[in-house]
């Protein structure tokens, strides 16, 4: 049985002050929840994020990460920093990251390598875009993204992952993804990584849905047979909606 993972996506929001603010109204709220709660925070807001979360139930997470151990790489954030900074686990591959930053799939899969191979788990973003589903293309997309992401990982270290399927077409568009799309997709990326890693990796690993999951409609994605939690992006920016999302089973 798999245990949820709802992990929060903060993107370019919040100060550290306001992180501190949120995270000490987010803790009796998070209390007794039975999924992992992770919040990914701006690089800035690390340390506020770890010292007012340190002790509790809430996770802190990195948006990116670098794919180098070091090196003239102006602005950017090794696996090693993150992990000395109380990080403990990391977005890889957003689909922000991917369309405004040129992340590859290849880069991606080495940033995911370096997260892993440094303690951290990281959250591998796929998905499809709108004129990609359109085309028919999903399928054959989610697959090749999967396993140019997981290139390289081993099956028992495949099984500690989290992957987020994050249908582009679905995220700040207004169109939304049925329950029923959101665990078809899933399905496909559990189907890609079972074809390559085996069922017992397939099993393990879990797969959150990132398409604009809210308390209004969490309790029906999660659920669905395939998803193991969300990741949420404007759901998460007030304590208590995040709450709603985490308690998804009240």
């Amino acid at each position: 049985m798999r245990k949820a993972i709802i992990a929060g996506n903060w993107k370019m929001n919040k100060t550290p002050s306001e992180t501190t603010e949120f995270v000490r109204e987010l803790l009796p709220l998070a209390e007794n929840a039975e999924c992992d709660v992770v919040i990914c925070v701006p690089a800035i807001c690390i340390p506020a994020a770890v010292e007012a979360a340190k002790g509790s139930n809430v996770k802190v997470g990195a948006q990116n990460v670098h794919f180098k151990d070091s090196g003239a790489y102006t602005g950017e954030l090794s696996a090693a920093m993150l992990k000395d900074a109380g990080v403990e686990y990391v977005i890889v591959g957003h689909s922000e990251r991917r369309q405004y930053f040129n992340e590859s799939d290849e880069t991606v899969n080495l940033r995911a390598q370096a997260a892993f191979k440094a303690g951290l788990t990281p959250i591998i973003c796929v998905g499809e875009s709108k004129e990609q589903r359109e085309k028919g293309y999903t399928k054959a997309l989610l697959e090749y993204q999967t396993n140019i992401a997981l290139e390289g990982f081993e099956a028992q270290d495949v099984a500690k992952l989290v992957i987020a399927y994050e249908p582009v077409w679905a995220i700040g568009t207004g169109l939304t993804a049925t329950d029923e799309q959101a665990n078809e997709g899933i399905g496909i990326i559990r189907r890609a990584i079972e074809n390559k890693f085996g069922k017992e990796a397939s099993d393990k690993v879990r797969i959150q849905y990132g398409g604009s999951m809210k308390p209004s409609n969490v309790k029906g994605l999660m659920a669905q047979s395939e998803i193991d939690g969300g990741l949420i992006g404007g759901a998460s920016l007030k304590a208590e909606d995040f709450s709603k999302v985490i308690h998804y089973g009240k």
